[in-house]
Parts: structure tokens; C-alpha cells; sequence
């Protein structure tokens, strides 16, 4: 009997595989990739999250802090016992007279400008700090995501080389068997490949400690799954590392000098709002007296405060220079430290990569080559185990400094962008 699926059945299973394919690929776990991580850590990491409600806080506190205050009424109910001819009332028809005032309080000419306008600069220092906090996060990131490139290369290397002393081991057992070497070559293989193995076990805890501080910057469980790290990011061409240049963008877009910026002229408006209390405040009123149930009379009034106390005006002017002094002093000095930051890591990123060439290019090929020399010298019984092992370790020595060094130009990168507050 001939089976068949009708045309709708099968487009039917087409749809459901793809499906399926789609709902495996989004559970896929992060971690291959940088940018997925920072995508997750943008919107889930709470310490970033509570940086831009403390942002958005200060922004809401602008349009308050330019505003009037609120004006005041008053009720004054005057003679309520008629001059005791009836017993005390608080009707305003049945008292003597009643006094209605409304009052506004109005600062001197400038002050709300003055108030709304620190508030704005304070609230520009919140998006700074909340910038730096980012900057800070996604530095964390990617410098966790280095280690775990570095660890998982350094894993792979270990468990490669293990394989190769294995197969040394082999070689010595036959030529201990043949009667070709010593005994002893064959337990240096066998000592060799504990060594491994124990290291394989440092690397694996040392692994599972990076990947629980990377899910904590994810606000992830400590024990999530974390793909495997695939690529490392590109490294910028040398154009993008004039260090000129990046000097410039930090002294305009480093989030701790934004904020210390922001600092200085909420420092200097606060200055000109203190000099602007020389200056009395004023209260206006208007009053409208009732007599019986008819209003008969109509006040005004204003009201000025007397800045008599000259002596504690001058302290808090003097206060606010000196603040104003420290805010241009400490963004001097973070400046200076941040600008020596950015060339202590622009000069490890050039050795770290100056590093890898070598390794790459020189140091490792020079291994191999070593290596596969003794590796025929001992066959030929040339050459002592003791060497094959040196040369098997050149290998990997080289092999590890290129790793390193390229984790390391990651390292610096993620510096330099943290510096820059943005990436290259």
C-alpha cells in the first residue's frame, strides 16, 4: 500500500519546523557574542536601571524649581462677639467684619531663572553619572567576556596538548618496549599529563567564577548558562588610535568630565543666586474686608524682607566661590588622571597587539618546527624525552602568550572605550 501526505500537511510540518528551529534559536543561551550581552545588560542590569530613574528624577525637579510658590489665603473674622452683644460666632456674616487676604510670594528679578537653571545643570550631572554607570557596566562586560575568551582558548590548548602527551606516552611505551629508552621517559609523560589535568581543573573553576560575575552584571542566576565565547570583537586600525584625537573626545565626552562640567556651572549659578540675595524678596497681597454680607472695603498689601545680616551673606558668598573653586580643581585633576589612563592603555593595547603578531607570525611556527625536530630526534633516539618535552612546551608557551595577548588588546579596549564613553 503507497503512502502519501497531501501538499497542506506538509507545508503544515514546514511551519512547525521552522517554528520549532526559531524557539530553539531565541533559547539559545548568551555569551557567544559581546553585543548580545550588552543588549541583555542595558535592560536588565538594575544598577544601570536605578542610574537613569535617578536621571529622569532630577530632570522632573527643573520645571519646580523655576516655578512661583504657592500663594496663601487667610480668613480674619474681627469682633465675633459684636462688642458682647451676642455670645462668640464664626459666621462672617454675623461678626463685626471680615478680612480675606491673598498673598503671593515673589523672589527678585532673576532668582527663579537662576534656581530652574542649577536645577538643569543638576540634572545634567545625573545623565552624566548615569552614563558613566554604563560606561563602567559595559567595560565589566567586555572584560569578562576577554576572560572567558582567554580560559575557554586556554581550556581547548590544555586539553590539545594532554591529547599530544598521551600519544608521547605511546611513543615511550614502544620504545621502552623495543628496549630504546628508559622507563623513566614513559612516567614523565605519565607526571606531565596529571599536570594537565590539574590545570584543566583550575581553569574550569576559574571559568565558572567569571561566568557567575558575568550573569550577575546580566542580573542573571549565578548559575545560568553562558554559550561559549565565539569571536572576539575587531580591534580598531591604527587611524582610530591617534592618541590626539582620543584625548580630545575624552575631554568632551568622558561621562566623568560631563558631570564635572555640569557640576562647575551649577557651581557658578549657585554663586550668582547667593549675590542675588543682596536683594530683598517681596510678598504682595490683596484684602477684601466684609461687613455683614457685603464686601465694603479693599486692601493691598506688600511685604519686603530686609537683608540686614551682611556678615552671614558674605560667608555664604564666600562659600560658593570656594565651591565653585573646588568643582573647576576636581574636574582639573579627574582630567589629568583620565588622560593618563587613556595613554597607559593605548600603549598596552600596541603591545599587547605588537605581541600577537610575533607570537603569530615568529614564536609559534618556530615551536612547531622545534617541535616536530625533536619529535623525529627522539624516534630516532637522537634526542632525550627530557627535550621532546621542552619543545612540546615551547608550543604551548607560544600558543598561551598568543591567547593572552589577544585577550589582553581586548582588555585595553574596553578601557579605552570606557574612557571615550562610547565605542570606537
Amino acid at each position: 500500500m503507497k503512502s502519501f501526505q497531501s501538499p497542506r500537511g506538509l507545508l503544515f510540518a514546514a511551519v512547525v519546523g521552522i517554528w520549532c528551529f526559531a524557539a530553539q534559536a531565541q533559547e539559545a543561551p548568551p555569551g557567544a557574542d559581546v553585543e548580545r550581552l550588552l543588549a541583555i545588560a542595558r535592560e536588565a542590569n538594575p544598577e544601570y536601571a536605578g542610574m537613569r530613574y535617578e536621571a529622569q528624577a532630577a530632570a522632573e525637579r527643573v520645571t519646580p524649581a523655576g516655578a512661583l510658590p504657592d500663594p496663601r489665603f487667610r480668613t480674619e473674622l474681627m469682633d465675633i462677639t459684636k462688642g458682647g452683644e451676642q455670645n462668640p460666632t464664626l459666621l462672617p456674616s454675623n461678626v463685626g467684619s471680615t478680612r480675606y487676604t491673598l498673598m503671593q510670594d515673589l523672589p527678585w528679578f532673576g532668582k527663579r531663572d537662576l534656581k530652574r537653571e542649577i536645577a538643569e545643570f543638576e540634572a545634567e550631572g545625573s545623565r552624566g553619572k548615569a552614563r558613566g554607570t554604563w560606561s563602567e557596566l559595559a567595560a565589566k562586560i567586555k572584560t569578562a567576556q576577554a576572560q572567558r575568551y582567554f580560559l575557554h582558548g586556554n581550556e581547548k590548548l590544555t586539553q590539545e596538548i594532554l591529547d599530544l602527551i598521551v600519544r608521547l606516552e605511546k611513543i615511550a611505551q614502544n620504545r621502552y618496549a623495543n628496549g630504546l629508552s628508559a622507563q623513566q621517559d614513559v612516567i614523565r609523560a605519565q607526571i606531565e599529563q596529571t599536570n594537565m589535568k590539574n590545570e584543566l581543573v583550575a581553569l574550569e573553576s576559574e571559568s565558572r567564577q567569571v561566568n557567575a560575575r558575568l550573569n550577575a552584571l546580566l542580573a542573571r542566576p549565578a548559575a545560568a548558562p553562558l554559550a561559549q565565547p565565539e569571536k572576539l570583537r575587531t580591534l580598531p586600525v591604527p587611524g582610530q588610535l591617534n592618541p590626539a584625537a582620543l584625548e580630545e573626545r575624552v575631554r568632551t565626552r568622558n561621562p566623568q568630565l560631563f558631570t564635572e562640567e555640569a557640576r562647575i556651572k551649577s557651581a557658578e549659578k549657585g554663586r550668582d543666586l547667593v549675590y542675588k540675595n543682596r536683594y530683598p524678596d517681596f510678598n504682595v497681597g490683596i484684602a477684601p474686608v466684609q461687613y455683614g454680607s457685603a464686601i465694603k472695603e479693599w486692601g493691598l498689601m506688600v511685604e519686603i524682607n530686609i537683608p540686614l545680616q551682611q556678615s552671614s551673606r558674605r560667608s555664604q558668598e564666600r562659600e560658593a566661590e570656594a565651591t565653585l573653586s573646588a568643582a573647576r580643581s576636581r574636574k582639573e585633576a579627574s582630567a589629568n588622571q583620565l588622560l593618563s589612563e587613556l595613554s597607559e592603555n593605548l600603549a598596552g593595547l600596541e603591545a599587547a597587539q605588537r605581541t600577537d603578531v610575533l607570537a603569530t607570525t615568529s614564536l609559534l611556527p618556530q615551536a612547531e618546527l622545534t617541535f616536530n625536530a625533536a619529535l623525529a630526534g627522539y624516534e630516532n633516539g637522537k634526542l632525550d624525552f627530557a627535550t621532546l618535552l621542552d619543545a612540546q612546551r615551547q608550543i604551548r608557551q607560544a600558543k598561551q602568550n598568543q591567547i593572552k595577548a589577544q585577550a589582553e588588546a581586548q582588555l585595553r579596549l574596553a578601557e579605552v572605550e570606557k574612557l571615550l564613553g562610547e565605542d570606537l
